[in-house]
């Protein structure tokens, strides 16, 4: 299974102490199976700092059966989930907030986050927030809490080339928010989830070589604008 890492920065070597504490499912190395949400999390992160980069893995998923490793996965948003994250994301609960090897499902992002607060505020009740997420759109994250779940993880060595994806993402992001009056996320999510992007992505044909105006043009002739 081929997985995804976003961040600013390349990543050489999980360092699990680096890792930001009090998240989704606690501290640990975060990476997604959808391309897109890491490559949006890469330019969001890096957007005051360097380029960005998305660090690709293979994820030895088959040989969990055979090893001992504690797992959990979390299929949708449900109230399990929703009991988990809010663990996880209290500060004033110690560290490590739970003994898992890793944890899977899906992500609280910051609407998500926003509407979190609201129901511990007591301002929405748990079965109208979980009613509300039945709506809300597919992601997913898996988190390796512990030096010994690293192992199931091998890096494949593309960083270099998918930053490039990041150089030739961000003036079409903007093209396309200037053009046709598209915020940031619409218009983020229209170029990381088209076929143009697609063929980007394809390093084979080595796409990414070409000027970021040509790209651009291919992609306002695939969605018609």
């Amino acid at each position: 299974m081929i997985v995804y890492h976003g961040s600013y920065a390349e990543i050489k070597q999980i360092d699990l102490s680096k890792c930001e504490p009090y998240r989704d499912f606690g501290q640990g190395f975060y990476v997604t199976k959808y391309r897109h949400h890491a490559e949006s999390w890469a330019k969001r992160k890096s957007r005051f700092k360097h380029s960005g980069f998305v660090t690709e893995y293979e994820f030895y998923y088959s040989e969990l059966v055979t090893r001992k490793c504690k797992i959990i996965r979390f299929e949708d948003y449900n109230e399990e989930w929703l009991d988990f994250v809010v663990i996880n994301r209290n500060d004033k609960n110690p560290l490590p907030t739970h003994d898992y090897d890793i944890v899977e499902g899906p992500v609280a992002d910051d609407k998500v986050q926003n509407r979190i607060e609201d129901y511990l505020n007591r301002e929405i009740t748990k079965n109208d927030f979980l009613e509300e997420l039945k709506w809300h759109e597919k992601t997913h994250q898996i988190c390796f809490c512990t030096v010994a779940s690293l192992q199931f993880l091998k890096q494949i060595d593309n960083g270099k080339i998918v930053s490039k994806f990041l150089h030739i993402g961000e003036p079409i992001v903007e093209r396309l928010v200037a053009d046709f009056n598209l915020d940031e996320k619409t218009a983020t999510d229209k170029f990381f989830s088209s076929n143009t992007f697609s063929k980007l992505a394809d390093t084979s044909n080595k796409f990414y070589e070409k000027d970021w105006t040509e790209i651009y043009d291919l992609l306002l002739h695939e969605l018609s604008l």
